[in-house]
């Protein structure tokens, strides 16, 4: 058992490592053209939604496009409205990793990691350079899901943990193990990965898994609403805003927890349930923003309410 749980730890941290660096070597490529595209694409709500889509699949990180979208409303680069459309596109861009890891690459993981060692300790240019990194860190990513897939193999064979994972199948059992491990490990992706492998590996059934997919949506909240602290009311009301639509998507999602379930076996016909899993975290995701970016305006008016902006409060002290 020490050997079991010493795997995954190497398993999860080489994913978690690979995650972040993965994240900053994507963006040193890009450099600041994230950040103009976020800034020049963002006319409307849809076109918003749509760059949250595409430089959340680029970065692999929702946190880091609602984090750097915090940073651009903080500095006054971006509008609140704007900021609400990107967090809706980047919590439909997360659910590209998901089917990413429902695919059984994780085997070929040696070829990316060789790959992207030879690319970035051959070549002297500083742009083969930094795409040696992204696939050096690939590999890396892949290599840490298959560490952990082979790790709880042997989990199977053990009542107690078959016993516990039984118990994620209550939604609200689930969805609060899928909310506390994200919380300590700070990566829905990885949290989700995990889930994925261990219905693959026939250890946790799709309920089970779709019950922690929709805990992990609600422990992804935290380091984005860090990133508000000591700034603009602005950056604070697009924190609250990724906290409130996740939450309420949440609550829509179990409360309608088993005829979502059975839409998703539908959707999916005769795919795996690692295949099954990830659709159905892709499909929460879109029905969630579907549902809710009609709401926008009313999300608006009511978070300028409870937090007006400081100035107009200045305004009005002075007028007094």
């Amino acid at each position: 058992m020490p050997e079991i749980v010493l795997s995954i730890i190497a398993g999860l941290v080489l994913f978690l490592f690979a995650v972040a660096n993965l994240s900053e070597s994507i963006q040193s490529i890009i450099g600041e053209k994230a950040n103009v595209w976020i800034q020049k694409f963002t006319s409307n709500t849809i076109s918003s939604v749509i760059v949250g889509i595409v430089v959340t699949t680029l970065l692999d990180s929702s946190s880091a496009v609602i984090i750097i979208t915090i940073v651009l409303v903080n500095s006054q680069i971006l509008f609140f409205r704007q900021a609400m459309g990107i967090v809706l596109g980047a919590n439909i861009g997360t659910t590209i990793s998901s089917q990413i890891i429902a695919m059984d690459i994780g085997k070929y993981s040696p070829v990316l990691l060789l790959l992207g060692f030879l690319l970035l300790f051959i070549s002297k240019s500083k742009r083969v350079n930094n795409a040696g990194k992204v696939i050096l860190y690939f590999g890396v990513l892949f290599f840490g899901l298959f560490t952990m897939e082979n790790a709880v193999e042997p989990l199977k064979d053990e009542p107690f943990f078959d016993e516990w994972m039984k118990k994620t199948e209550n939604p609200l059992t689930g969805a609060l193990v899928g909310a506390v491990v994200t919380l300590i490990i700070q990566s829905s992706s990885a949290t989700v990965g995990m889930a994925i492998i261990l219905c693959k590996k026939g250890i946790l059934s799709l309920l089970g898994g779709i019950a922690v997919m929709l805990g992990a949506e609600l422990g992804t909240c935290s380091d984005t609403l860090l990133a508000t602290i000591k700034g603009s009311r602005q950056a604070l009301k697009t924190g609250l805003f990724h906290v409130s639509f996740n939450l309420l998507s949440i609550v829509l999602g179990l409360v309608f927890f088993y005829p979502f379930v059975d839409l998703v076996k539908i959707i999916s016909s005769s795919a795996p349930i690692e295949r099954t899993l990830a659709n159905a975290h892709m499909l929460f995701n879109i029905c969630g923003v579907l549902i809710f970016i009609w709401t926008i305006p009313l999300f608006e008016r009511f978070l300028n309410k409870i937090l007006p902006d400081r100035t107009e409060n200045n305004k009005r002290v002075n007028a007094l």
